[in-house]
């Protein structure tokens, strides 16, 4: 004959099935989060995003012929429009979910208004994103060796493999580099060469000087853009493009 279980068992099992409840509530939280990022949270994560410390920022460098703080002469282009009308910047971080959820957004109007549009990638890795430097100096050794853009896009691609995470992620950022077939060695010397992280710093020091304080910012043709979908971003360049 079965044993009729005791309260402890039962308010023991009443627990578990509680706390079960609770967790599967977090990942469907988490991932209504991400999910929304793709459809419109970019405000919403600016507003909750690290505030990055003004104070002891160097100048920003001089702004040359031809330059802005905007886009400078050796700014990353991932797109060119021959007759240089419409620019959109974005400043970014490898390590943002933000960022990631808008990397697809961006790719899609690339496609859309290719040769109509510049688009151009700066980066600003957030303090508190433990790997988002290191990821900035992989993707600038890489594009020492024109793998910008390649490297770019590799980076949102595998990010929930090494984001959020508070470990080096050196290793996986060499993997990534050796799978486009760089020179490793010239990409290591790259990697940890301070003129990789001063290269970095200065679009982190534009950024500030622009005002910015989290991820993604964009700016098209000078003008802080704040979309909540795709469709903002389109009814934003084609009102550039027909001006």
């Amino acid at each position: 004959m079965a044993k009729t279980p005791d309260q402890s068992q039962i308010r023991r099992k009443k627990i578990d099935a509680m706390r079960e409840q609770e967790k599967r509530a977090r990942r469907r939280n988490k991932n209504l989060a991400v999910s929304l990022t793709v459809i419109g949270v970019f405000v919403v994560l600016l507003a909750a995003g690290f505030v990055v410390n003004r104070l002891s920022d160097p100048e920003p460098a001089a702004v040359a012929a031809g330059e802005s703080q905007y886009v400078r002469a050796d700014s990353h282009k991932l797109s060119v429009a021959p007759d240089g009308k419409v620019t959109l910047v974005e400043f970014l971080d490898f390590e943002c979910e933000a960022c990631r959820a808008a990397f697809p957004v961006v790719e899609d109007l690339r496609k859309q208004y290719a040769g109509k549009v510049t688009f151009v990638a700066r980066y600003f890795p957030l303090p508190g994103h433990f790997n988002a430097e290191r990821a900035a100096r992989a993707v600038e050794a890489s594009a020492r060796q024109g793998k910008f853009e390649a490297m770019y896009q590799r980076m949102y691609e595998t990010q929930t493999q090494w984001g959020e995470k508070q470990v080096p992620a050196d290793d996986a950022f060499r993997g990534l580099a050796k799978s486009l077939g760089l020179d490793m060695t010239a990409w290591e010397k790259a990697y940890n060469a301070p003129e990789t992280l001063e290269r970095i710093n200065k679009d982190v020091t534009d950024g500030k000087a622009l005002g910015m304080t989290g991820t993604p910012t964009f700016f098209l043709n000078g003008r802080r853009l704040q979309p909540e979908s795709e469709a903002d971003f389109k009814a934003a360049i084609n009102a550039a493009l027909a001006s």
